[in-house]
């Protein structure tokens, strides 16, 4: 397995979809190991890849378990569970990027308050407003951002993250990019400060519309 060229085909790729933008356009890249076990996420952490992202808490905690050796940046980007807010806020990811209400942003605080800790959390935008997506309608996006920041003292809210449209049409998926990122835009005066769209199918057009954190799985570890 050459996990090194696949990292090094996708840094390029994210390196001239950045340079398309602007050379001070800085894009952060997380691998996503929800469908790899730990040693695959090891191999990539020797080729230089520091942040990764898992999609269930249980997932989670048993790589952070067998990895403790390592500096690893987790996210985690799934859909969170209330019965499982606690663990995950034991295991204190560096970011929580699928925080879809304000109704578990404030349930998350609740626990953090009792814990006296804080997390980092995006707001998941539901960018195509998409029945089978989660997150919060874009109509709605700025408002919420506001409410969580305003209520939630345990949280950092740091910005946004959404998937692109479910389709094959690139200019469906564009606008979708395009109209988190205008959302992203406008909170920026408010913290926020990570914009966190594309994943291995869509990256470079997420860049093009104004990501700067793609979240790329499959890309990095295919076999």
């Amino acid at each position: 397995m050459n996990y090194n060229m696949n990292l090094d085909d996708v840094i390029q790729r994210v390196e001239d979809a950045r340079l398309g933008v602007s050379g001070h356009h800085i894009v952060k890249i997380v691998a996503v190991s929800k469908y790899s076990q730990a040693n695959d996420v090891r191999n990539v952490f020797e080729c230089g890849q520091r942040a990764f992202g898992e999609n269930r808490v249980q997932d989670l905690e048993n790589k952070i378990s067998l990895l403790d050796d390592i500096p690893l940046e987790w996210h985690f980007m799934g859909r969170l569970q209330k019965n499982k807010i606690n663990k995950l806020i034991d295991l204190n990811p560096f970011l929580m990027q699928s925080c879809e209400s304000f109704e578990l942003a404030h349930e998350i605080d609740k626990r953090l308050e009792i814990k006296n800790r804080k997390m980092n959390i995006l707001l998941q935008i539901n960018s195509a407003n998409e029945k089978q997506k989660n997150g919060i309608e874009q109509n709605r996006a700025i408002e919420e951002f506001l409410k969580i920041r305003e209520n939630c003292k345990n949280l950092n809210l740091l910005g946004v993250m959404s998937i692109g449209a479910m389709s094959e049409d690139v200019k469906l998926i564009q606008k979708s990019f395009e109209d988190s990122y205008d959302i992203f835009e406008k909170l920026k005066s408010n913290g926020a400060k990570y914009c966190s769209m594309g994943m291995s199918g869509d990256f470079e057009l997420a860049i093009k519309c104004g990501s700067n954190m793609v979240r790329v799985g499959s890309s990095i570890f295919k076999r």
